[in-house]
């Protein structure tokens, strides 16, 4: 790992570079979702990641990585992973099934029965959570997911958390409904420990920034379809472009970028949006 003061790099933000990709929603090969093509657009995804953010220390999928836990679409994920250049680290969603991922991701980290993990990058601690809650649209963190966390937390300096389920509410009531359950136990725990720089979640399949009890946060949008902008009234899908987000984090500050990808060309960026935190 270079550090800050090498020339060309990423400065000031060069300790860590991470790519956040959300909401797969992979259906079987040659299905398609909404009259879209998951498979299509991850492939698209992927092209451009490689294209233009080869040198990220990380890719995070974080959750509903296939729609409904087909093993078929898993297996068509382990296959295109091959094709990823940097490496990788994946997460579940309240759309996955822990069963028909281990039949294929087999050597996939676990702790306890759930998909959870670290990684220590430049000084940073990078937590992924899992917050499946078989049977529910609505994320959970039990007593045991929560304690190991408070192990993570301790005895380090500065973290970045991810998770599926955002734990705050963004404003729209259709998705604040099937957030994170029991939120305040996991503030509770975040407030104590005081060392979260910044926290990202998927499942909202729509772009938010802000800070929860003073806590930054990021929910990114999905390769696949998105959620319409509705402050009331039930929720509804929308077809905006397929995204991804770009984390710069280090000593100085963390950004996000949000990169938006042309599906039917894969590494052909849009133009991106980036927001500082």
């Amino acid at each position: 790992m270079q550090n800050e003061t090498t020339p060309g790099r990423r400065a000031p933000f060069d300790v860590m570079k991470l790519v956040i990709v959300s909401d797969l929603h992979l259906v079987a090969p040659g299905e398609t979702l909404f009259g879209l093509d998951p498979l299509e657009r991850l492939e698209a995804c992927i092209g451009d990641i490689n294209a233009n953010h080869a040198d990220a220390d990380l890719v995070v999928f974080a959750g509903d990585l296939t729609d409904d836990g087909r093993a078929d679409a898993y297996a068509a994920l382990a296959d295109r992973l091959g094709f990823l250049l940097p490496p990788h680290r994946l997460m579940l969603g309240n759309h996955d099934d822990r069963a028909a991922f281990r039949q294929v991701f087999a050597d996939a980290p676990e702790i306890d029965g759930f998909l959870q993990s670290r990684a220590d990058i430049g000084g940073m601690r990078l937590i992924f959570l899992d917050t499946l809650w078989p049977g529910h649209v609505a994320g959970q963190l039990c007593d045991r997911r929560l304690a190991w966390l408070d192990e993570q937390l301790a005895s380090v300096a500065d973290v970045l958390m991810f998770l599926h389920h955002p734990p705050m509410p963004i404003g729209i009531p259709s998705l604040d409904a099937c957030r994170l359950s029991d939120p305040d136990a996991l503030l509770v725990l975040l407030k104590a420990r005081g060392n979260v720089r910044h926290l990202f979640a998927g499942h909202v399949h729509r772009l938010s920034h802000g800070n929860w009890d003073g806590i930054p946060f990021t929910t990114v949008r999905g390769t696949s379809h998105q959620s319409a902008l509705r402050f009331d009234g039930p929720h509804a899908i929308s077809f905006e472009a397929s995204a991804y987000s770009i984390v710069l984090a280090g000593r100085k500050g963390v950004v996000v970028h949000t990169q938006e990808f042309d599906a039917k060309r894969p590494g052909a960026s849009m133009p991106a949006s980036a927001v500082m935190a």
